[in-house]
């Protein structure tokens, strides 16, 4: 139950994300989701007794995961999903798992199998099927620029999953999230006031929930379940499980946003998925730094 919370809550982020886009600085829009899941964090880590102190020995880690994923990861994707369908965007981000296989194997000595292998290149011919000038108007420079962003997006996230599964940790992943949000916001609100200037977008009730959602159910809430959840399921098992996140954003934009995805959006989805799940299932588990590294 915990798995299927992080899916829904993180397929439905996408389309939700895209909405506050259209009136929301994308800058603004990932400052302020990453200020709501600060405060719930703590409230979460306050409320189960678990707010410690980061030990110095994972102050790398810590820096790492902020700037690479919560900051960087977030802020492209962001930004390319103000110019990218939402269901495109994020299949482009779950890209991830593809990166992570070679990085693996170049710097953390791991092995490339015939059957990761496999799945990389089906994975890259996913791509290509989604890059081919049929699927993508490469003449719209602003889309070409978006769908490119979620890709540097997705190396980022790669990287810092190398490093949590390199990093010898002291405390558990869940015990530096309210850190490493609280640093993520420190980092963005600034960030967001020097380059798009203060916010003047209007506070509507509609866009009040949605901003509860993106930063309380769409983040907060699938960063602790799946650190629950990798507690009882294998890597393995969370990882594949964890691939029906962009389906479940396709069929929401789908109902919500009205987008359609077209056969090479389906054929990609299929090769880009199928390519990770290979990689997943011929990958042994690796304890606690895998369910990190899923998270």
């Amino acid at each position: 139950m915990l798995l299927v919370t992080v899916v829904f809550a993180w397929g439905l982020t996408w389309p939700i994300n895209k909405v506050i886009l259209q009136t929301v600085p994308p800058l603004w829009a990932v400052a302020l989701r990453a200020a709501l899941g600060t405060l719930a964090l703590f409230a979460l880590a306050l409320a189960t007794r678990r707010l410690v102190r980061p030990p110095r020995a994972d102050l790398p880690v810590l820096l790492s995961i902020t700037l690479l994923h919560m900051v960087g990861f977030t802020t492209l994707s962001t930004a390319g999903l103000a110019l990218v369908p939402a269901g495109r965007s994020a299949v482009l981000a779950y890209t991830t798992p593809l990166w992570v296989v070679p990085g693996a194997g170049l710097f953390l000595g791991e092995r490339l199998s015939a059957r990761r292998l496999v799945g990389v290149i089906a994975g890259l011919t996913g791509l290509v099927v989604l890059f081919n000038p049929l699927a993508l108007d490469w003449t719209r420079g602003a889309v070409v620029l978006g769908n490119v962003a979620i890709l540097v997006a997705a190396l980022l996230w790669a990287a810092s999953i190398l490093h949590i599964r390199g990093h010898p940790w002291r405390s558990t992943p869940f015990d530096l999230l309210p850190w490493e949000m609280l640093l993520a916001t420190l980092v963005l609100l600034p960030l967001a006031w020097v380059v798009s200037g203060p916010p003047v977008f209007e506070w509507t009730p509609r866009l009040t929930a949605l901003f509860v959602y993106a930063g309380l159910p769409g983040q907060a809430l699938p960063y602790w379940a799946i650190a629950m959840a990798g507690r009882r399921l294998s890597a393995v098992t969370t990882s594949l499980g964890l691939l029906a996140t962009p389906v479940v954003s396709i069929v929401v934009a789908m109902l919500w946003l009205d987008e359609r995805p077209g056969l090479a959006l389906l054929v990609a989805v299929a090769l880009i998925l199928g390519g990770v799940a290979l990689g997943a299932t011929g990958e042994p588990s690796r304890g606690r730094p895998s369910a990190a590294a899923v998270q």
